[in-house]
Formats: structure tokens, C-alpha cells, sequence
């Protein structure tokens, strides 16, 4: 997401605010799944998603709406469904995933899979990426089901078991086996979005509507190699370390979509002096000059200004007294949406600029278009952030990371990231050590949540 020089804000009593029965059902949740190891070394998002299940079941959904689904007992992804009044409605789907990277018990200061509370927070493998979301969809989807609301149109929530890999057991599955997930209205992504707060000015609720395509490539180059006591000028190293230079010098075009520039204009509204500046010239379109140059240094930014390839391996030679006989590197790139894949790789070609220089895709990427600002869903995220976070502007925004949204995306699915204060933009410890969430956004945002399921389906509309 959007990055900027930022200062943490202390959770705002979030140890001193009594805990009523939705927060005790919440953290219940939240804490069966942390306590399941869905890492690789657990292999465990089976049990998690039949732990899910059983929860839904016991709240009185029937049997037939709470599937677990997969190709294999491994993978059982949860498909749970919520009945609405018209079954000719497009269904919402409610995105989470309960996979999550590997957490090595040495270099955390507790036991990375079990859930710890600690002075405003939890603590815990998958807090944030992404069992907080995953709890917050399974908490409301108990709790619609417990008071009786029935929304306009289907509510089915999914929770998969490999977004962190390949997606190929997860979502890529469901979609080729659920139809109602292909013809879904549009989504809400519990793994994408964030909040931040920074001290002395309004919070921020960024909507994330875009995100790149992944795709690495590998660069190769081989020759006869030969002798280290005779070195000749076509060293397979060297070809490589110069053509690698090329790359680090080039920028790809700067592009736009509705969502940067509406994101850039949001931001202009926030920096003052040069700043300011410079985000309302990306917001009107401008792809070079002083302001672009500028916005361009800032990595974060740059993200959402174009397509970026940068180098991240390197292997090559198989004895110190032996010159190269294969020299390789992967580059890995994030694309902008509406760019292929193979003008990227022959952007790369060109750029190298060496023709013993081999250029091929690690693996098929998959495109990802963004989706619409749509008004109806805007005017409800917008008025509701500011109702649980006084204030907040929300700032829709192009993730420079990929989610499983961008399979339903292309697909032609709109999918919206809300993740609210799940990820704290100032504080970000997906991924890494000591993992945590503040007990005050884990209740704002399942909140949030709520409320907007509600709104969007049949609750008080929006004018």
C-alpha cells in the first residue's frame, strides 16, 4: 500500500475498554485459529477451516451452506453461506485466508503460535496476515446468523488455505468448482487495505481497488566457460553484472489508473508546500517533470507510479579456478494493470541490451484489472470509516503486493480490500517477528465490518 513518513499512535485505551460478549466472541475465534499452526512446517488449514465450520454449524447454519471444499484433505477451503431473500442476486463474497508464512520459534520473544495479549495487543502468527480477518468474517457471520438478518442477496464467505503460495489449492481451485464465486456481485478483502494514524493529523482508511500483477523472470546466460588462468571477454558473470546495471537505471513509463489518480488527489488534500504539490500534479496525469522526478525517490510511490523489475537472485559458476560457464538471475517484477506480461519480458530484452542474455517467465502471470470506484460501495466505506474512526479519509489505493483478489479480478469480479486497522500502515509486522494487532482495531474493525455487510445488504441506505 501507499507508504509515507509516519509516526505510530498508541492503541487508545484499548486495554482499559471492558470486553462485551461480541469482543469475547472475536478474540475466541482469532485465538483457535493463532493456536493452529496453518504454516508450512503445520500443514494444519484443513483443521482450521473444520474448526470455522463447526462454528458456524453450532450458530445454526445448515449443513448443506457450510462446505469445506479443496483438492485434497490438505487444502479444505470453507465456503460458508448466508442465505439472503433473492436467490437471483448476485451473491458478496467475503475474502480471508488462514495459511500463514513460517514463524521461527528463536527469533520470536514468545511461541509465534499461540495467541499472547500484552499491553494493548495480540500477538501471534497470522494476527494481521491474515487469521484477524479471517476471524473477523466468521465472528459476523455468527452473529448475522444469531439475530436473525437476513441480508438482500447471498453473503458467502470464503476462507482459503494457500494465498501465501501459490493460490493453485485455494481460490484458483474454488473458482474452477464454486460457480457462485465467479458470478459474484463483487468481493471484500479481509487481506488488503489498512489504517493508518498519525499523531496530529486525520486518519487514514485506505481501499484498496487495484493491485499489480506478479511475475518474475530468469536471465541466463552460458558459454564454454574454460580455464581461470586464461580469462576472455565474454565472461558470462561479467555479461550479466553489466546488462544487471542497465536495469537498475531504468525506469518503466509512469502510468495511471482511476484509482492512483484518485489516491494521488486524496494525498494532495493531506501534504502541504512541495509535497502537496507534486501529488495533485500525479492526480491531473502528469508523467514527467520536477514533481514526478521527486515522487519517483520515494519507493512506496514509485510503486504506484509505474511497473517495476528489480533484480533479487544470483547464481552462477561452478569452481573458483573455472570461468562461468552459466550465470543466472531472477528478476522479479510488479506489473501495472492493463500490461502484459510479454511487453514487460521484451522491455527487459531491450533493456539488457545483451544478446547472449536469455530472458524467460519463471511462471504464467496472472493479469489483474482494477476495479471500479463504485459509488454506492464508496459512499457506505467512506461513511462508515469515519463513524468508527472520527475523521477518517479514506484514500482508495493500488497495492503493489498481490492478494487472492486478483484471481476474481480477472475474472471480472470487482473485489474492494477493507482491511481496516488489521494492518497498521505505521507498524507493519506481517511476516515478521512478534506479529501483532491492537485489541482496539481488532474490535473496531470486525465492527466496521459488520455494519457495512449490514449496510450494503440490505441495512439503512446511503444518500
Amino acid at each position: 500500500m501507499l507508504g509515507f513518513a509516519l509516526v505510530a499512535v498508541p492503541a487508545r485505551g484499548a486495554a482499559q475498554r471492558p470486553a462485551g460478549a461480541r469482543d469475547t466472541l472475536g478474540r475466541a475465534i482469532l485465538k483457535e485459529l493463532v493456536d493452529i499452526n496453518t504454516a508450512p512446517s503445520g500443514r494444519e488449514m484443513s483443521r482450521a477451516n473444520q474448526a470455522m465450520a463447526n462454528r458456524l454449524l453450532a450458530a445454526g447454519y445448515p449443513a448443506a451452506d457450510v462446505q469445506l471444499a479443496g483438492p485434497g484433505t490438505l487444502h479444505r477451503n470453507l465456503v460458508a453461506t448466508l442465505r439472503g431473500r433473492d436467490a437471483r442476486a448476485k451473491p458478496i463474497v467475503l475474502m480471508a485466508h488462514v495459511d500463514v508464512v513460517e514463524a521461527l520459534a528463536r527469533d520470536w520473544t514468545m511461541d509465534p503460535y499461540i495467541l499472547h495479549e500484552k499491553e494493548g495487543y495480540l500477538y501471534g502468527r497470522g494476527v494481521t496476515d491474515n487469521k484477524g480477518g479471517a476471524a473477523v468474517i466468521v465472528a459476523n457471520m455468527v452473529r448475522w446468523k444469531r439475530e436473525g438478518f437476513i441480508p438482500s442477496r447471498d453473503v458467502i464467505a470464503v476462507l482459503t488455505t494457500d494465498e501465501e503460495t501459490s493460490g493453485e489449492q485455494g481460490i484458483r481451485w474454488l473458482l474452477d468448482n464454486v460457480p457462485a464465486l465467479r458470478n459474484a456481485e463483487y468481493a471484500l478483502n479481509t487481506d488488503a487495505g489498512g489504517l493508518l494514524e498519525e499523531a496530529g493529523r486525520r486518519p487514514l482508511f485506505f481501499a484498496q481497488s487495484s493491485e499489480k500483477m506478479y511475475q518474475s523472470f530468469t536471465l541466463e546466460v552460458t558459454n564454454r566457460g574454460g580455464h581461470s588462468s586464461v580469462p576472455r571477454s565474454d565472461n558470462a558473470i561479467y555479461s550479466l553484472a553489466r546488462a544487471l546495471a542497465r536495469l537498475a537505471q531504468y525506469r518503466f513509463p509512469v502510468m495511471y489508473n482511476e484509482v492512483t489518480r484518485e489516491s494521488f488527489g486524496r494525498m494532495a488534500t493531506l501534504e502541504s508546500g512541495q509535497r502537496g504539490a507534486d501529488f495533485r500534479a500525479a492526480s491531473r496525469g502528469a508523467t514527467t517533470g520536477a514533481a514526478i522526478e521527486r515522487l519517483s525517490r520515494d519507493p512506496q510511490v514509485n510503486g504506484n507510479l509505474r511497473t517495476t523489475c528489480v533484480a533479487t537472485m544470483l547464481s552462477g559458476g561452478h569452481a573458483e579456478n573455472a570461468l562461468p560457464q552459466r550465470v543466472t538471475a531472477t528478476v522479479n517484477c510488479r506489473i501495472f494493470p492493463g500490461v502484459s506480461s510479454q511487453s514487460v519480458q521484451d522491455t527487459l530484452v531491450r533493456v539488457l541490451a545483451d544478446s547472449s542474455i536469455h530472458v524467460t517467465p519463471v511462471a504464467q502471470a496472472t493479469p489483474s484489472e482494477a476495479s471500479p470506484l463504485r459509488p454506492d460501495m464508496m459512499r457506505v466505506v467512506e461513511a462508515l470509516a469515519s463513524e468508527v474512526w472520527p475523521r477518517a479519509l479514506v484514500i482508495p489505493i493500488m497495492e503493489n503486493g498481490a492478494t487472492d483478489g486478483l484471481y476474481l479480478r480477472n475474472l471480472g469480479v470487482p473485489v474492494y480490500g477493507l482491511a481496516g486497522p488489521i494492518y497498521d500502515a505505521a507498524d507493519d509486522r506481517a511476516h515478521g517477528q512478534d506479529e501483532r494487532m491492537s485489541i482496539r482495531h481488532f474490535n473496531e474493525v470486525r465492527e466496521f465490518w459488520y455494519r457495512l455487510v449490514k449496510e450494503l445488504t440490505g441495512g439503512r441506505p446511503r444518500t
